[in-house]
């Protein structure tokens, strides 16, 4: 997968980087600035092109997504995340993903199908990626959701859904909630890199 690394001494972790439909590996370098410039960054392209606009991802329409599509690319991103963990040398337990959108679904997705295998995860307006797996804990996982009430995207029972699926699977879960829209904005940034200092501490 096309990715861009950039290594920091002595890093907190590891930032996960997953854009959004139409982003690619350039488009979450600026959050990642605003967070920290105390982790590595590592920031992937999807490789799934919808008509022109990349994703990580298949869906079958706006808002229905491919699971079997989506359980597939998580394994295959799985094996090859362990693949750059090896040759950047750094650890998946020290990973946290930052992914807003589709970037977000698939991260959500990660977290449940390989349960406490990375540090977790901070999801700017994610939907509930599949009810599939059946996950008995993730209380190493920390988690990190932001959403809009009015998000025409994701509505916000969604929101309240997955939450419920991680805290009902005991991860460590902040919301982070605004009457806005799908689109990111200054204030859930600032209570992202709060919380990412604060995890930081751990």
């Amino acid at each position: 997968m096309e990715h861009i690394y950039t290594s920091v001494e002595r890093a907190k972790g590891t930032l996960v980087l997953l854009h959004g439909t139409g982003g690619n590996e350039q488009s979450m370098l600026p959050i990642a600035k605003h967070l920290t410039d105390e982790w590595n960054v590592l920031s992937v392209r999807g490789e799934v092109n919808e008509n022109g606009a990349l994703r990580f991802f298949k869906r079958l329409r706006e808002g229905v997504l491919d699971e079997d599509d989506l359980i597939a690319r998580t394994a295959q991103f799985h094996e090859t995340l362990t693949h750059w963990a090896n040759e950047y040398t750094f650890s998946l337990q020290d990973i946290v993903f930052i992914g807003y959108s589709n970037g977000a679904n698939f991260a959500a997705n990660y977290l449940l199908q390989f349960p406490n295998a990375v540090k977790g995860g901070i999801l700017l307006h994610p939907m509930v990626p599949t009810r599939r797996h059946n996950v008995a804990s993730l209380d190493k996982t920390n988690i990190f959701i932001s959403a809009g009430i009015h998000d025409p995207l994701v509505p916000y029972e969604e929101t309240e859904q997955l939450l419920d699926m991680y805290r009902s699977a005991h991860a460590n879960v902040q919301a982070h909630i605004e009457s806005n829209g799908h689109q990111i904005t200054y204030t859930e940034l600032e209570a992202a890199k709060q919380w990412l200092t604060t995890l930081s501490r751990i």
